[in-house]
């Protein structure tokens, strides 16, 4: 070992490791991916509360993405340190929505493919996965699902009031029924007719039938 390999700096080589073209290339197609990741993820959200910070996320999430493949590929024993380090790494933030996990995923492998120096695929890949998405979320379904709470007094109240929600919607299952002194609380599950919501005045006004509410939900039902 000679004078010159003491004071070595490994740091300065590392310096070289990637141009800065590849460098610049790599981030400002990591940022335009990122940008159309969050404008599908925008454009076809169905939930209930939109959130801002995920769309945000996806953006910083392929540029993290990025420069951590970017570093990883120039060095193999940073790979392996890399890989050693981020395996102490959980995430328990709850994602409540299936499709945000679905974009979470896409946004981590265009910024892996983008470093990696699979161009082409990831920019064509994330154009076609952005075009299916948008042809799937336009396609509404013709019946919403609907959830129908309704108290009756009696029996007989309750059997009035299956008659006529059956008379006015297209389809109906009870999810859950409840029994306490004087009161049947019913949960329905309902497919209504365009413009068909109406007929819950009445049901309301109906002999026996203390109060009635009608509610779109997304079909996930908590029993």
């Amino acid at each position: 070992m000679t004078f010159q390999d003491i004071f070595r700096s490994s740091f300065l080589e590392n310096v070289s490791a990637i141009s800065v073209l590849d460098m610049a290339l790599s981030i400002l197609l990591a940022f335009a991916l990122g940008l159309f990741i969050f404008y599908i993820y925008k454009k076809t959200y169905c939930g209930i509360m939109y959130s801002a910070g995920l769309g945000v996320t996806l953006i910083a999430l392929t540029l993290i993405t990025t420069l951590l493949i970017l570093a990883v590929t120039s060095n193999i024993i940073l790979s392996l340190g890399m890989v050693g380090a981020l395996s102490i790494v959980r995430f328990r933030t709850a994602i409540k929505e299936p499709m945000d996990i679905a974009f979470l995923f896409w946004s981590i492998a265009a910024g892996i493919v983008l470093a990696a120096g699979f161009l082409p695929l990831a920019v064509f890949g994330s154009m076609f996965i952005g075009l299916v998405l948008l042809i799937f979320s336009s396609r509404k379904g013709t019946d919403t699902p609907y959830i129908l709470v309704v108290h009756c007094a009696s029996d007989e109240a309750e059997g009035q009031a299956l008659s006529m929600i059956k008379e006015q919607t297209k389809a109906c299952v009870l999810k859950s029924k409840s029994v306490s002194s004087g009161c049947i609380e019913l949960n329905y599950e309902i497919r209504l007719t365009e413009g068909a919501a109406s007929f819950v005045n009445d049901l309301a006004r109906m002999e026996g039938v203390s109060h009635a509410v009608l509610v779109s939900y997304n079909g996930d039902y908590m029993g």
